[in-house]
């Protein structure tokens, strides 16, 4: 069972107990503080809507807080009540704050950078972007053309059918025969 408060803490207005916490560090006076603030507290925050944990964890913060800036409190600039309560609203905005942005995970996938590609498969890369270049020149300029929308521009092969104003088996057809003239020229590099 908690110990009574002494008489003369129980007596006093929040401003002057607050007002002993600065100046004596008195704990009679502190316990008084925290009873009488902790609850109302609580109530604020769980408005403002901390759930009753949160809340609890806020208080605690908040009345340390308290404990820790005592003496810089002023009662001719405000009552207790006005400085305890601005207090815990600071504290709740700061809470919102951390669970709107999380602590960056310098772990996460996203954040590591893709590993350096050694410099032989480098220079095999682009090699190869040089003969399949190459090789598409190669081509005749129509079929270039129906690779370029169809690879490079991602259209759909209907799509360019009705932009080329040519039947759908047709498209398709020159298509493959591209892609088979380009697996020609990059297995035979003559």
């Amino acid at each position: 069972m908690q110990d009574p408060l002494p008489p003369a803490a129980a007596a006093m207005s929040p401003d002057d107990l607050l007002l002993a916490v600065g100046r004596a560090r008195d704990r009679a006076a502190f316990a008084a503080l925290f009873g009488h603030f902790a609850p109302r507290l609580k109530a604020y925050l769980r408005r403002l809507g901390a759930d009753a944990q949160g809340a609890e964890e806020l208080v605690q913060e908040v009345m340390l807080l308290v404990w820790r800036r005592a003496e810089t409190f002023d009662p001719a600039q405000a009552s207790a009540a006005t400085w305890v309560f601005t207090i815990a609203r600071n504290r709740r905005i700061d809470a919102l704050r951390r669970e709107q942005r999380p602590e960056i995970d310098p772990d996460d996938p996203a954040l590591v950078p893709d590993p350096v590609e050694p410099a032989d498969r480098t220079l095999e890369t682009a090699q190869d972007s040089g003969r399949l270049r190459a090789a598409i020149r190669a081509l005749p300029p129509e079929q270039a053309e129906l690779l370029r929308m169809a690879y490079f521009e991602d259209k759909p092969h209907s799509a360019i059918a009705v932009e080329r104003g040519l039947p759908l088996g047709t498209v398709k057809s020159r298509l493959r025969l591209a892609l088979d003239r380009l697996r020609k020229a990059l297995r035979d590099p003559s």
